[in-house]
């Protein structure tokens, strides 16, 4: 099987949720748990899927990776921190040159508020590539707000907008900031 990468996570303060899946081709029960991940699904039959995938299917390192990666992104939309965290781990484990893996655990540490981590593991996905980097910024702007750097913050906004003009949370984001020249 071969896998693919579909999406970067994207943490908001005031949404929650994260949105990164990596794929999985070739069908069974690994396709569908990242179906699942894709559709934003974080429900017990959700899991399940996932958990039979890793039980019963003979997969490829990159598939397992993957499939643990997306049921760590279903743990994290639950705020199961310490589950998804052992997931990520273990993704990451497997295929640590995937840039998703490790932004989806940097969007996990945002959640914990262990912000200095989150820059960390944000900081290696962009070095790996994403699939969609204006997700890693948002997510960094989030990180370095928590830090209270709110220059590097407001930069970060402003790229991931760069990158997916249009896209409504950094924009939103973006209102609460004054520029001042000195």
């Amino acid at each position: 099987m071969k896998m693919l990468l579909m999406a970067a996570a994207a943490l908001s303060l005031t949404a929650g949720s994260a949105d990164g899946a990596i794929s999985v081709l070739g069908g069974g029960q690994a396709q569908e748990c990242f179906q699942a991940a894709k559709a934003d699904k974080s429900d017990n039959a959700s899991l399940d899927i996932c958990n039979l995938a890793l039980d019963t299917e003979m997969l490829s390192l990159q598939d397992r990776g993957g499939t643990l990666i997306n049921r760590g992104v279903m743990r994290l939309r639950r705020g199961e921190y310490e589950a998804a965290h052992a997931d990520f781990n273990a993704g990451i484990a497997l295929i640590p040159e995937v840039g998703e893996g490790w932004i989806n655990r940097g969007a996990m540490f945002i959640g914990e508020r262990r912000y200095k981590e989150a820059l960390a593991d944000i900081d290696k996905a962009l070095n790996l590539g994403l699939h969609e980097p204006a997700k890693a910024y948002y997510n960094r702007a989030i990180a370095h707000e928590g830090l209270d750097d709110e220059t590097q913050a407001y930069l970060d906004y402003q790229q991931a907008l760069v990158l997916n003009p249009g896209w409504e949370l950094p924009q939103h984001e973006l209102l609460r900031f004054t520029v001042t020249r000195r």
